[in-house]
């Protein structure tokens, strides 16, 4: 199997975590970017990390480049992907698989890549789900059809999300309810959420 190139959108500011980036965050001592770079397995080097903007840097290992947002209205998960997108048409990569994950999920399954690549069959793109949570960030990409991306969000007509750009492409879903007791997607956005999570990684 052809492997898959991978971004971790990791521009969030925290700003419920009072401004803390969540690619710092430690649970059980360990950075949750090094958590999801070690979860995604067998990917295409360097993983791709999108920060947000320039200026928003972080301290990256050797298997990743960063990725800054365009200059553009867009924001947030979006815009990451995007910049994804920008960089590897860049380097003359328009064709393949683009793995996306956010770099807040704090258990990222070690299956991830390999059933989402399954669950995509022929498809244009597939996200993660358990249960009734879907998870639109974590989501595989047949790169041909981003191709149009970086320019759509520079103007009023791209789309407004990952969920909105999903649904035009027909997204599938992909359901680990099966296949994990607890929600393996579960993020971190509030300092409730820390706290349990971090309680799961010590326990």
């Amino acid at each position: 199997m052809t492997l898959p190139h991978a971004v971790i959108i990791a521009g969030g500011k925290g700003t419920r975590l009072g401004g803390v980036r969540k690619a710092d965050l430690r649970l059980g001592r360990v950075r949750q970017l090094d958590r999801v770079i070690s979860a995604l397995g067998k990917v295409v080097n360097p993983i791709l990390v999108a920060g947000g903007p320039p200026e928003h840097r972080l301290d990256l290992p050797p298997t990743c480049v960063a990725v800054p947002d365009r200059d553009s209205p867009s924001a947030g998960p979006l815009a990451g992907l995007a910049a994804a997108v920008t960089h590897l048409t860049e380097s003359g990569i328009i064709d393949g698989l683009l793995v996306s994950v956010a770099v807040d999920t704090a258990f990222l399954p070690t299956d991830f890549v390999s059933r989402l690549i399954d669950g995509l069959d022929d498809g244009t793109a597939a996200f993660a789900a358990w249960g009734e949570d879907f998870y639109p960030p974590n989501a595989v990409w047949r790169l041909g059809h981003l191709q149009d991306l970086p320019r759509a969000i520079d103007g009023a007509s791209g789309p407004a999300s990952l969920k909105s750009l999903q649904r035009s492409l027909g997204a599938r879903r992909v359901d680990w309810t099966e296949h994990a007791g607890a929600n393996p997607f579960a993020n971190i956005n509030t300092l409730a959420d820390l706290l349990a999570l971090q309680r799961i990684a010590l326990g």
